[in-house]
């Protein structure tokens, strides 16, 4: 978990970056995506009330609220979002108007559910039951709301994964497997060899039908290195009026920041 994940969620979204190799010219994916604990430093109500921000400054109330109201205002943004305890919750304090207006953004693809467990779940603890049953309670609230069923999973901050996770996955009917936190080594050596992307078969004896395609992010789900705009990075000045326009020179780091992660994929 991050602590800067929900500074920058409280503006619109949490960015991933994947990149797809090419040789020219190069296809990058800014993915807009929640990433909402339920429940870490600060109780749940907390989180989603926005409380207690002494601890952590994190408001999930306030990042759907927001998101909703960028995606209205331009039809090109989209949006997915995870948690489904939070979204359920506030869900349940919308108005009709309010209800109808989400579900005209995800009929028109701007706002997608993926994972769509009650929760992110751990990988290390949890039981195949309590994995399923969360993941259950998820998928019955969205098939009923707006009749979609999510085939990525999601899981880019559980410390560590195993083979159960994408065998479950595959077995629920899921395209993908999207994950971050895996052993400094095994990264370092998957940069170098191009192996962030794998089909990964989670069961031996139960064979090709838990085969999930896999991608690890290439270093975590955050923003692009450089391109903190709360924090304590140059922000994008394009207007030629400004003093200190930068809009060349944060365009040259962008690109060269991607063909770098570009280079840990395969053609």
């Amino acid at each position: 978990t991050s602590e800067m994940a929900w500074s920058f969620l409280l503006v619109i979204c949490l960015a991933s970056f994947a990149v797809v190799y090419t040789a020219d010219p190069l296809n990058v994916h800014v993915i807009a995506h929640t990433h909402d604990d339920v429940g870490w430093l600060k109780t749940v109500d907390e989180y989603y009330y926005g409380a207690n921000n002494s601890i952590q400054d994190a408001g999930v109330q306030y990042i759907i609220d927001t998101a909703v109201q960028a995606l209205t205002a331009n039809p090109d943004r989209k949006f997915i979002y995870v948690e489904i305890a939070f979204f359920m919750r506030w869900w349940r304090e919308q108005s009709e108007y309010r209800k109808q207006v989400v579900r005209d953004l995800v009929a028109r693809g701007q706002w997608e559910f993926i994972n769509g467990g009650w929760v992110m779940n751990d990988e290390a603890t949890t039981s195949h039951t309590a994995i399923i049953e969360q993941m259950t309670e998820g998928h019955e609230f969205l098939f009923k709301e707006f009749g979609v069923r999510p085939t990525i999973g999601w899981h880019i901050d559980p410390f560590g994964h195993a083979a159960s996770q994408p065998s479950l996955f595959a077995q629920m009917g899921f395209n993908a497997f999207f994950f971050g936190r895996i052993d400094y080594k095994d990264q370092q050596i998957r940069n170098e060899t191009k192996e962030l992307e794998f089909v990964w078969r989670g069961s031996q004896s139960l064979g090709a039908q838990t085969e999930i395609f896999t991608h690890v992010l290439y270093t975590d789900y955050c923003y692009l290195h450089g391109f903190a705009f709360e924090w304590t990075d140059p922000p994008i000045m394009d207007d030629p009026e400004l003093e200190n326009v930068n809009i060349k020179e944060r365009a040259d780091f962008f690109a060269h920041s991607v063909r770098h992660r570009a280079r840990s994929f395969r053609q």
